[in-house]
């Protein structure tokens, strides 16, 4: 097996523990409140803090590390988040599970970023989208198998064995890490070329379109389940299924969006987001028969993971000279859209519009698309399908990366 392509599965496995922490107590949430006799309510304030964390704590954590040799910042990354696993597993009250998932969270956004970073210059320049989607499906992974897997083991056992068994996992990642995990110098200049190169007008356009045209997605799929019980009439147990078969097309479309982000990134971002408006303005008229409403489900997961390999790709061409912090604020700029579209869904919801959430939603992926027309123009697209056009900033290939560092 190619030496990039095992750097490629210890990524992957790394993101799929640490992804499946995040949304990996949602399931559990009565035990715990039963457990450390605190509300139901207060119970799910645990996904709040770690939601938080990332956002706060990703960009922080990133710069304060930025000159740190890259394996070494992993191989702590995956011991913080084995530490705060530890914590959550024991916590003998509410505070210290909070704190627990706290320490979880800052080494999350740092250490997606982080990998994907790597993964970008440990490849050829024409590979770059499909390394990008290699780390990605670690999370579409945890998302499809991690979290319902831990959720009924800790419904099975106790809602303390998933994190136990996390722990375990991330010791796990942390060896493979250390194996196979080439040496891959900091940023020479630091926190203040992080800052400045996050700063550029693309970047910043980057990370809007992200934090609202993401949204989009999140206001639809966060009321998905009433949805499709109350509106098109499935029963509980085909919702589940149905979930599944959501998760295994975003995989899917993860995969095809890295695949056409090497050819055409440009093209590729803005027609994900085109079909992403269309899709979800139909979809308050697709759900009303089940037929329809299955193709829209599968359709959203499609979708829906395969606007993250263009986003984080345009990242990373226009920040390649420090790329890390923008990858971590990228980051947390999904998880600002989860939120944007949970409460703008949950505005709908509350007027008595569950059926109508996906209009809401095309606006905010209509909007993501007009941002990403300023953040790449087209005719920066047809300079660099020009013959003998020159690399600039506008027409750089996706991997204008460093070139990969030597091995350990």
């Amino acid at each position: 097996m190619r030496k990039s392509t095992v750097i490629l599965v210890t990524l992957c496995v790394s993101v799929f523990v640490v992804g499946t922490s995040e949304y990996l107590i949602a399931g559990l949430l009565s035990q715990v409140a039963d457990d450390l006799d605190v509300s139901v309510s207060a119970a799910g304030q645990t996904v709040t803090a770690y939601g938080l964390g990332v956002v706060i704590g990703g960009p922080l954590v990133t710069l304060l590390t930025a000159r740190r040799p890259r394996k070494g910042l992993a191989l702590s990354l995956m011991l913080v988040f084995a530490a705060g696993s530890a914590i959550s597993a024991l916590a003998p009250t509410y505070e210290i599970l909070l704190l627990g998932r706290i320490v979880s969270s800052l080494s999350h956004a740092a250490f997606f970023a982080l990998s994907l970073v790597v993964a970008s210059r440990v490849v050829p320049p024409d590979r770059v989208g499909k390394a990008t989607a290699a780390v990605v499906s670690g999370l579409t992974v945890a998302t499809l198998l991690g979290v319902p897997l831990g959720a009924l083991l800790g419904e099975r056992t106790h809602w303390r064995t998933p994190f136990v068994v996390l722990t375990a996992l991330s010791l796990v990642g942390t060896a493979m890490l250390a194996l196979w995990l080439p040496r891959q110098e900091g940023e020479s200049a630091g926190a203040r070329a992080e800052i400045r190169v996050m700063a550029q007008r693309t970047v910043l356009l980057a990370i809007a379109t992200t934090a609202v045209g993401f949204a989009g997605v999140a206001t639809v799929f966060t009321y998905v389940a009433p949805l499709l019980t109350d509106i098109t009439g499935f029963a509980a147990f085909v919702v589940s299924i149905l979930l599944l078969a959501y998760g295994a097309g975003s995989f899917l479309g993860n995969i095809i969006a890295g695949r056409l982000t090497d050819r055409a990134p440009a093209a590729t971002l803005r027609g994900v987001f085109a079909a992403l408006a269309i899709l979800l303005a139909c979809t308050p008229f697709a759900i009303t028969w089940k037929p329809t409403a299955v193709l829209a489900i599968l359709l959203l997961g499609l979708l829906a993971t395969a606007t993250i390999a263009p986003l984080q790709g345009l990242i990373l061409r226009h920040a390649a000279e420090a790329p890390t912090l923008a990858v971590s604020v990228n980051v947390g700029a999904f998880q600002l859209a989860t939120a944007l579209g949970s409460v703008v869904g949950g505005v709908i919801v509350a007027a008595d519009g569950l059926r109508w959430t996906g209009l809401a939603g095309a606006v905010l992926s209509g909007l993501g698309l007009l941002i990403s027309c300023y953040a790449l123009p087209l005719r920066a697209q047809h300079r660099a399908n020009e013959p003998g056009a020159a690399d600039t900033e506008e027409t750089a290939p996706l991997s204008a990366a460093p070139s990969p560092a030597s091995p350990a």
